[in-house]
This record gives C-alpha cells, structure tokens and sequence, in this order.
C-alpha cells in the first residue's frame, strides 16, 4: 500500500471535562451545561447504597433536578438491564442521563440515553461498518458522566459493552453521539475503591494504552497520549493500591484511564478480542482477565511489536528494551496480585476453540499487529490458560 494511503485516518477527541478533587459538586452545573432539567442517575447495584451515591442524589436535588435512581445493572450489564433502565427512564419522564459509576454503570446509562429514543433494536447498532448511521440523533439524550473508577475510561467513549443473553456475548455499539456532553472526574470519589478494584480497573487501564500503542493504525496523537499513559499507570497504580487515600495517586490513575479511553480509538486487539467473551461466559472482572491475557499477548504479538515496545520501554526508564518491557508488565501483575493466566479465573481449557471462535468475531481483534485466525487463537488463547 503507497505511503500516501496509510498516512490516512479519521481522527476524534473528548469532550468537556472538570477535573479535580471535589468537582462532583458542580454536578448541577454540568446538568445545565448538557440541558438536563430531570435526569435519571444510573449505577451499579454495588455503589447504589455508598454514600458518595446518596451524595451525589443529595447535590442534584438541592439543584433542583431530583434525586431518581437506576441502580439495577449488573457487573457485565446486559439487554435486561438496559430494558429495565429505559422503562425507568420513560416512566419518569427524564430528559437526560447521569452516568455514575465504574464501566458497567457507564455503559449500560450512555446505552439508556442512546436508546431513549430509538425504534430499531440496540443489536442493529453494533459497532460494525456504518450501522451506527441507522440510529436517529435526534433520539439520543444528553449524557454527563461522573467515573467512579479509574480504568474503562466509558465516560470519555463514544461506545459502550453490552452482553447479548441470548448469544453469550460481548457487542460493542458504537455512536459518536454518545460521547458524554459533561464530565466530572473527581478522583476523590475514588477513593473508597478496595485494593482489589483499584488493581484491575487499573490494569483495565493499562490495558487500553498497551494495545492502543501497539496498534497498527495510524494515529500519533493517540500514540503520544497512550504512551504517557502507561507511564502514569507504571508510577501510580502501585501506589493507589499500597494506599486509597493517595489523592495524587487516584487523581493520575482517574487521567491514566481518560487517556486510555481516548487512545485506543487507535486499535484496541488480542486482549480484549479475548476478555470479552471471557468475561461474557464467566462473568469475570474486564480488567482482572485483560491483565490475566496481557503476557501471553505480548508473547504472541512480539515479533511485529518488538521496535514499540523498545521505544515504550525507554520512555518508561526500563533497560533493556522489549524484553525489560514484558518483565516490567508482569512484575505490575505481581505486585497487584492479579491472576496469572485463564485457569485462574475459573476458565475451562476445553472450551479454548469455542473462546477462539468468540474472539475472531469480537470487533476488537482487527487491531491486533498479528492477525488472528482459528488456529493461531487457540494457540494464543491455550498460552493464556
């Protein structure tokens, strides 16, 4: 291909974002800023009863916006969650989606606005070619996002994960629209994050910079940005894990996963291609099984990688190259306690052709450097194990 045509790409950065500790308090700012007037708070069930959500209902409804809740959405949100947050949603009369949370929660809210308005089923707007054309603009509502974890980086995306139950699987749905109109990263909400979240939301984060650097697109700026991202991760996560109550370490762990979101618009590839259906048939933590793959993916992708990972591997201080990168990857794994292959994670070996099969149609895997096939992800995938 003339050099003329790789040198061609469709670029697209985030949105609005106040950043900084204690920002959660302009929630209704931010409401205004997007025209919300009655928005509907969207969460997971494990964050419905903390008391940074009864905050969060007690600041919208001294702005006069209300203090509804949708909290029934589960750790890998599905089309019965987003069933249930749209009949919520009509059934109050809401004009607007607060996105709060960790990426399930993100997720499954920019889904309920997306669909507020739509016709057509969610699987007619899956990330695949032009379908997100199919959907109507003018059916999408306004979106502020507030994270509560530090990993997917869901409220600086335009897509979100949502698990098909008749099919077992992960889809991607895809619409430039659901890009948050507002958000808030306030990184002290992040704060009362168990070691255990805090390791695999962050390595979810870690995740999305590796591949994205990795990817063969064209796109520097997501390059640079991914780059500078694993470095944050490389500095802070232990950090944030040794110690929740790092305020800096939250705060760059919170930016790391906002960059990650924003890079890997360049590719994502093998890892995920692999945690998704993982994560669809087991039900396991996304980060936690990215970070389970992560080595043998870099095993596996080498040999097309090796000049990036040098690069990665310099601006990160580490001796050595490629080879000191990978070490580096899997002392971070060590050291957050993160599981060391699929068997770990409750995984049944015999079923490595049909997670293969489930990877190669993950929308995912065409950023991979290596192309996969059957027979070469089910060598990837056994590795993995």
């Amino acid at each position: 291909m003339p050099l003329t045509e790789t040198l061609r790409a469709n670029w697209s950065y985030p949105t609005a974002i106040r950043f900084g500790a204690g920002r959660v308090s302009e929630i209704g700012e931010a409401c205004t800023a997007a025209g919300i007037r009655r928005p509907l708070i969207v969460t997971d069930r494990g964050l419905a009863a903390l008391p940074i959500t009864e905050r969060l209902r007690d600041l919208t409804d001294a702005a006069g916006l209300g203090r509804a809740l949708f909290a029934e959405v589960s750790p890998n949100p599905d089309a019965h969650d987003l069933a249930a947050g749209l009949e919520a949603y009509r059934m109050g009369h809401h004009d607007g989606v607060i996105a709060f949370g960790g990426g399930s929660g993100l997720d499954l809210a920019k889904m309920v606005a997306f669909m507020s308005g739509q016709s057509r089923p969610i699987w007619d707007f899956e990330d695949i070619g032009d379908w997100w054309t199919r959907a109507d603009p003018a059916g999408i509502a306004p979106i502020v996002a507030v994270p509560t974890t530090a990993g997917t980086g869901s409220e600086v995306g335009r897509a979100s994960v949502i698990t098909d139950p008749e099919t077992h699987t992960k889809k991607v749905i895809f619409h430039p629209s659901v890009l948050p109109t507002q958000v808030i990263c306030d990184p002290e909400l992040t704060v009362g994050m168990p070691p255990a979240i805090t390791a695999g939301t962050g390595m979810d984060a870690f995740a999305h910079c590796l591949e994205a650097y990795c990817a063969p697109s064209f796109h520097p700026m997501s390059a640079g940005i991914a780059l500078e991202g694993l470095r944050l991760v490389s500095e802070y996560l232990p950090r944030a894990y040794a110690d929740g109550s790092d305020l800096e370490a939250r705060a760059q762990m919170m930016a790391a996963a906002a960059m990650g979101a924003v890079a890997f618009q360049k590719g994502l590839g093998a890892i995920h291609a692999i945690s998704h259906p993982v994560g669809a048939l087991y039900g396991t933590h996304h980060g936690t099984t990215n970070a389970a793959v992560m080595a043998a993916v870099l095993r596996f992708n080498r040999p097309a990688i090796a000049d990036r990972l040098d690069r990665a591997a310099a601006y990160l201080g580490l001796t050595g190259g490629a080879e000191a990168f990978a070490a580096h990857t899997a002392d971070l794994n060590a050291r957050l306690g993160m599981p060391t292959g699929l068997k770990a994670l409750g995984v049944d070996p015999a079923r490595t052709p049909e997670l293969a099969a489930m990877a190669l149609k993950d929308p995912t895997v065409g950023g991979n450097p290596i192309p996969l096939t059957q027979s070469t992800a089910e060598v990837l995938i056994a590795d993995a194990m």
